[in-house]
């Protein structure tokens, strides 16, 4: 097979007209020839850090979309699965991802739970990274989220990591706000990567201090633009991801939008295929070709090299994409599961109290991070509750793997009027998070969830809808068009409700993950994520 066109030499820095000849599944020659062809050949693009489970796609479903958008490998952490499921949920994903020529690259997840303050339903212990780091399919130990673990020299920390450099596979970072002397010790450990940057500044002196820096880009987490300008003199320590990415943000595009973003910027376009092709091969040793004669013929074909609209994706010389088709066939796979808790009674989520004034979690669109702040309480009969007219709404997260007292709090910036949103998909336990104005309407939600095992919800005083996710509670079994669509709609019914988020969904999924700063909430109570400790709701 051969394929002509604009060849884009990345490594060399330069386009030719050409023609590729590709042999059982391998590049055989790259020769300058006369063509009329005016499409660009390059190598396929590559997402440096995602969690397919945010997709609510199994891998299989995943790649048939991402290859629209010229993606032919993920780095992928599985930790979302593994902390319901643990080994046998990553055992999922590498299976289900081998069922496609997609190239999926699963790291070791190596905080599950992610911190001890929340109830998951799996724990793996460095006994479990020792045997993940031992398989061929585990390419590098997964986001190292406990950094206070790894700068106060946890033993059990230390081991997971003495694994990963037994076994000569990299350590991923994450590690947001992290700097000075306790980042040092942090990237001393042999962690060498970060996603989490939030601030040029930050993202500045982990460069500095010999860290690849990776620009994230998902549906809740947006720090593109803070850190683009990074790139003209980084390109070579640097990455793009999604982290988390929604269905129907995938549905739109991929790494392609930010290759097309970083053009609009005016950098130089080899310094954005580097990060966007070459530096994670590079780095996790991954077995992607880079259109040179040797390599595997993952390669796309784009229009131009302005919007990167893709119109081919090979994957080792298989023609997986073609002109607005995707060739990436549906495979069939059980539908894992780890759901046992009972329905809830209104008179769960009452928070008896006579405080004046509470903590309240104060959410930023588009960011992970939050700030804690303090508010007046609002009273009814003794009772903790709701305030939308001041956006102040009760928070809850239910134990969705034994019965237990709802852990309560209240958020800002959700803005509903009416009803309540709830989620199992909650990070990264994956409990159920629910916001709501009235206790009501929080306990109805959450009851959808539990009567459907897993989803994402809405209700409001005349509907309800849900969209069921029927593997670990976290993924449907459906395609992406049909997930996508579906939950477009909700986010819109969230958005009717009086949500002003970009992403009420995923906002709401990360109000549980603890180890971003600044105050979050688990099964077990509000969390301060900068002190790492418990804090009490009420201030007195």
């Amino acid at each position: 097979m051969k394929l002509k066109g604009n060849v884009v030499d990345i490594v060399n820095r330069r386009i030719f007209k050409g023609e590729i000849t590709i042999e059982n599944g391998k590049i055989s020659s790259v020769h300058e020839r006369s063509c009329a062809e005016s499409h660009y050949i390059l190598p396929g693009f590559i997402d440096a850090h995602i969690h397919i489970e945010s997709s609510m796609l199994v891998p299989s479903e995943f790649a048939k979309i991402a290859v629209k958008h010229g993606t032919v490998t993920t780095v992928s952490d599985p930790h979302e699965i593994a902390n319901v499921l643990g080994i046998k949920g990553v055992e999922f994903m590498i299976e289900n991802g081998k069922q496609t020529p997609f190239k999926f690259n699963f790291g070791a997840p190596s905080c599950v739970p992610a911190t001890g303050f929340e109830t998951s339903g799996a724990i793996i212990d460095s006994d479990d990274i020792k045997s993940l780091m031992s398989n061929p399919d585990i390419k590098y130990l997964a986001e190292f989220m406990n950094y206070p673990g790894v700068i106060n020299k946890d033993k059990e920390v230390l081991k997971k990591i003495e694994w990963a450099k037994r076994f000569n596979k990299p350590i991923d970072g994450h590690a947001p706000g992290l700097g000075g002397t306790d980042l040092t010790k942090y990237i001393s450990e042999g962690i060498s990567t970060d996603h989490e940057c939030f601030t040029y500044k930050e993202g500045l002196e982990k460069l500095q201090k010999g860290m690849k820096v990776l620009i994230r880009e998902g549906s809740a987490a947006k720090n593109f633009e803070a850190l683009i300008d990074l790139l003209n003199e980084n390109h070579d320590k640097m990455m793009f991801c999604s982290d988390d990415k929604h269905p129907d943000d995938l549905l739109l595009g991929h790494i392609d939008q930010l290759c097309a973003r970083a053009v609009a910027k005016g950098i130089d376009v080899f310094k954005i295929l580097q990060a966007a092709c070459v530096n994670p091969v590079k780095h996790y040793n991954l077995d992607v070709g880079l259109l040179e004669v040797g390599d595997a013929a993952d390669c796309i074909v784009v229009e131009d090299l302005k919007d990167f609209k893709t119109l081919q994706t090979y994957i080792d010389g298989q023609l997986v994409y073609d002109k607005g088709l995707s060739k990436i066939n549906h495979v069939q796979f059980e539908h894992l599961n780890n759901f046992n808790t009972n329905v809830k009674q209104v008179s769960d989520f009452r928070l008896e109290s006579e405080a004046q004034q509470i903590r309240v979690i104060e959410c930023i669109d588009g960011e992970l991070v939050t700030n804690e702040i303090v508010e007046n309480a609002t009273l009814e009969d003794g009772n903790l509750v709701s305030n939308p007219n001041k956006d102040i709404l009760k928070i809850a997260v239910v134990n969705r793997y034994t019965n237990e007292k709802p852990a309560l709090g209240f958020i800002k910036n959700f803005g509903l009027k009416e009803g309540a949103i709830a989620s199992s998909v909650a990070h990264d336990s994956h409990n159920i998070i629910v916001v709501g104005v009235s206790d009501e309407a929080i306990c109805k939600a959450v009851n959808l969830i539990i009567e459907h095992k897993g989803g994402i919800c809405a209700i409001s005083n005349e509907a309800q809808k849900i969209i069921s996710l029927p593997v670990a509670g976290i993924m449907s079994d459906q395609n992406a068009e049909t997930i996508g669509k579906q939950y477009a709609e909700l986010s819109e019914m969230a958005k009717n409700l009086g949500s002003k988020l970009t992403a009420p969904y995923m906002s709401l999924s990360f109000m549980a993950l603890l180890v971003i700063p600044s105050l979050k909430i688990s099964d077990k109570g509000l969390f301060n994520g900068g002190a790492f400790k418990f804090v009490p709701l009420t201030i007195s």
